[in-house]
């Protein structure tokens, strides 16, 4: 099943990170740049980051894994619309 093939206008998609690395190895960034021009020009909320360095995991060292991860859960925090307390 294609997801990229799957996209049609008028779906009740949520907000969508879809992220990749410069320098994966084994899945072309290509193809996550694609899906989020497609999601964008169809009106979704789709959000892309590529950062430079790393490869098919989430970067080449543990500052870089960290930060991926908080991207990931800063955005979904953001997406469900949750704030901890005292934070704003």
């Amino acid at each position: 099943m294609s997801a990229y093939h799957a996209a049609t206008p008028g779906q009740p998609y949520p907000p969508i990170l879809l992220a990749t690395t410069k320098r994966d190895d084994r899945v072309h960034p290509g193809h996550a740049r694609k899906m989020a021009a497609k999601l964008q020009a169809l009106g979704y909320p789709a959000y892309f980051y590529e950062p430079g360095a790393g490869g098919h995991g989430y970067g080449k060292n543990n500052r870089e894994r960290a930060a991926f991860i908080a991207l990931g859960t800063n955005f979904l925090r953001s997406a469900i619309g949750w704030q901890a307390d005292g934070v704003r």
